[in-house]
């Protein structure tokens, strides 16, 4: 079987196309990781859980939604008892789903030397990768009773053997790409030129790719993809061209964007035809002072006012959540 590497922009003859009934949903993905200083360096401890408990009022929130969040756990999530009891209850009560995210700082095993480069699972060797991903989809499947069968590399990190090594493992729908994002100034990839639809990798359609949804927005929107790059290269000028109504990138996710930018975004999704559109935010974010963007008590209620608005202007567009299972049987294979 041929994989392909997810690093590249996909052909176009590789989009995927859903049943007709399924129209344009929305998936709400939440990277269930440990709590730990974003400024700082790197370390496999140290890190805090005290947010999971949080998880609780949030998991409430989005069944009086009737949305189901997709919960993509890491190691320390995947071994907390608090996390088992919360989102272990929801998952089999079918108010939730489970995926794997892996962060391989803190997931054994620990054999490469900590730092910015290998905190991208992808540039480790492809035999770590594989070992590290096993150990983790394993503990989720034994801690919550079910098999994932969605994956997001942490902090976006596919590598060349990630396709094959998903593909092999079970996995259906990998979520790693943050499409029209570049972190090779960090070590990381480049996906600053793929596409925002869902896509197969593999030509015998045994993986999707399903990206974080972020458009460009304004009167140069089409030329998005091709101005980006030089307005990421000048810190001042993106802002200026956002001021002017000349080009934004929103991405869809509560954490540093605005209501208002992403009912924005939501239009410009809606009206290309996206068929699905993917929320995300970090579970850190659901308690004050673990993460930049909830600082207070004040912060993380402008997070659950985000989240109202946004699902109330969907139900209003006649777009319905959905879950990875309900994706999965509506792909025309």
């Amino acid at each position: 079987m041929a994989h392909a590497n997810l690093l590249d922009p996909p052909d176009k003859r590789q989009r995927v196309e859903f049943s007709p009934g399924f129209g344009q949903r929305s998936l709400l993905t939440v990277d269930a990781e440990e709590e730990f200083d974003w400024s700082q360096d790197f370390r496999a401890d140290g890190y805090g859980l005290d947010h999971v408990r949080r998880i609780a009022k949030f998991q409430q929130f989005c069944e009086g939604l009737e949305v189901s969040p997709v919960y993509l756990m890491d190691w320390p999530i995947a071994n907390s008892e608090g996390a088992q009891e919360i989102i272990g209850a929801a998952v089999k009560a079918g108010k939730a789903e489970i995926g794997v995210q892996l962060h391989p700082w803190v997931n054994p095993p620990l054999e490469e030397a900590v730092g910015p480069g290998a905190s991208y699972a992808g540039n480790l060797s492809p035999e770590l990768e594989r070992e590290k991903f096993l150990r983790l989809r394993d503990a989720i499947e034994t801690s919550f009773g079910a098999v994932p069968r969605i994956y997001r590399a942490g902090r976006y990190g596919l590598g060349p053997s990630s396709s094959k090594m998903l593909a092999e493992t079970g996995i259906a729908i990998d979520s790693s790409v943050r499409a029209r994002f570049d972190y090779r100034h960090d070590h990381g990839p480049d996906y600053s030129r793929h596409p925002v639809e869902p896509y197969w990798t593999d030509p015998d359609r045994k993986l999707i790719e399903l990206p974080l949804t972020t458009v460009f927005w304004g009167l140069l929107r089409r030329q998005g993809e091709t101005l980006f790059p030089l307005v990421d290269s000048v810190p001042w000028l993106g802002g200026a061209l956002a001021r002017l109504g000349l080009l934004e990138r929103i991405a869809l996710t509560p954490e540093g964007v605005s209501r208002e930018e992403a009912l924005r975004g939501i239009d410009i999704a809606l009206d290309d035809g996206l068929p699905i559109i993917v929320l995300s935010f970090h579970s850190p974010s659901l308690a004050p002072g673990h993460t930049p963007y909830v600082r207070s008590e004040e912060d993380l209620d402008l997070l659950y006012d985000w989240l109202r608005a946004i699902y109330t202007y969907l139900d209003m567009r006649d777009v319905r959540p959905t879950t990875v299972s309900q994706i999965m049987d509506a792909v025309v294979v």
